[in-house]
């Protein structure tokens, strides 16, 4: 049985609504004289796009099938996770319930009410505010508890428990079935923070191009911290799918300094290259660092094999940062 046909088993808790474009960098590929592609989540039909929708769309459904009335989700105050939750709530008509906390302890206008926040307050979803999520699962569980919610689904912090990352083998699927016939791709470039995306990256392409090396550059956390969250999840899946064989996890963590949330400027700088020779948006937390880790290789390798860069959103945040305006007029 095919990896497509095992994912089939899993129809009824799909919506199923989730495709996007995968395109050749036409300008990076001629300055690095390689093949250099793009998989744009960023354009993924809801709520300004982003990877969490392809997760969402097996929890939602799986929310639904149970009768769920109400979705608590947690994150951080810019939130992509949060944003699309919150739009997604709504598009089935559901109560959103959103735990949020301020990583960087930013006073800022703009990080605290434009950017996601902004449009995760346009979608209806109510925010409560926590010091800092030091345990989701059980502070929204006491949520749930403290609000008295009844029919109440808990979405996992960035869709990333087995269910969610689905999401992303249904991904690995549409990559090998878009990819050009003659392009192998010898790396394959993501963010990894809840690590639901790179864990279902990682199972679905070992099995479809097996000669693509998936690698996460981690967001929040050095490797020895993120290797386990990402095999975790991939254990779980390859238990689902019944394969044997589970994909050694590859992290690149030199790039997320100094926390999760703060931009640095190998991030921003990544963000202006791409927005200058592109015209594609990045954000300062996930892809902009993402893609400083992609450029930091390419700058430093002789090799030329093709390599994919999965863009898995985030531009609403550009808004809310104030370091964008600083790099921008510098």
């Amino acid at each position: 049985m095919s990896l497509q046909q095992k994912l089939a088993q899993f129809t009824k808790l799909n919506l199923n609504k989730t495709s996007t474009p995968l395109q050749r960098l036409e300008n990076l590929s001629r300055v690095y004289g390689r093949e250099i592609f793009i998989k744009r989540d960023d354009i993924s039909p809801l709520a300004m796009g982003g990877n969490k929708l392809r997760k969402l769309e097996f929890l939602i459904a799986d929310a639904l099938e149970k009768k769920a009335k109400v979705i608590v989700t947690a994150g951080a105050i810019q939130s992509n996770h949060v944003r699309q939750t919150a739009a997604i709530a709504a598009m089935y008509g559901l109560r959103c319930i959103a735990l949020l906390e301020n990583p960087i302890q930013s006073d800022e206008h703009n990080f605290l009410h434009n950017g996601n926040k902004l449009l995760t307050n346009l979608f209806g979803a109510e925010s409560v505010m926590c010091e800092a999520l030091t345990d989701p699962q059980a502070q929204m569980e006491e949520l749930i508890q403290t609000l008295a919610l009844e029919d109440a689904y808990i979405v996992p912090v960035g869709g990333s428990n087995a269910l969610g990352a689905l999401g992303y083998v249904q991904c690995a699927i549409e990559i090998a079935q878009q990819k050009p016939l003659e392009i192998e791709f010898e790396k394959v470039i993501v963010a990894s923070g809840s690590a639901g995306t790179h864990a279902g990256l990682a199972i679905g392409l070992q099995e479809l191009l097996p000669h693509s090396q998936v690698i996460g550059v981690t967001v929040s956390r050095f490797k020895q911290e993120q290797a386990p969250k990402v095999e975790k999840i991939q254990r779980e899946l390859a238990e689902l799918f019944a394969i044997l064989k589970v994909p050694e996890v590859q992290l690149w963590d030199g790039f997320f300094e100094p926390m999760y949330g703060m931009p640095n400027q190998a991030g921003l700088n990544a963000i202006t290259l791409l927005a200058r020779s592109e015209g594609i948006l990045l954000d300062p937390v996930y892809t902009g660092k993402a893609m400083a880790g992609l450029l930091n290789y390419l700058e430093n390798s002789d090799e030329k094999t093709p390599v994919l860069f999965i863009h898995t959103g985030g531009a609403p945040a550009l808004f809310a940062y104030p370091e964008i305006n600083k790099t921008i007029n510098n």
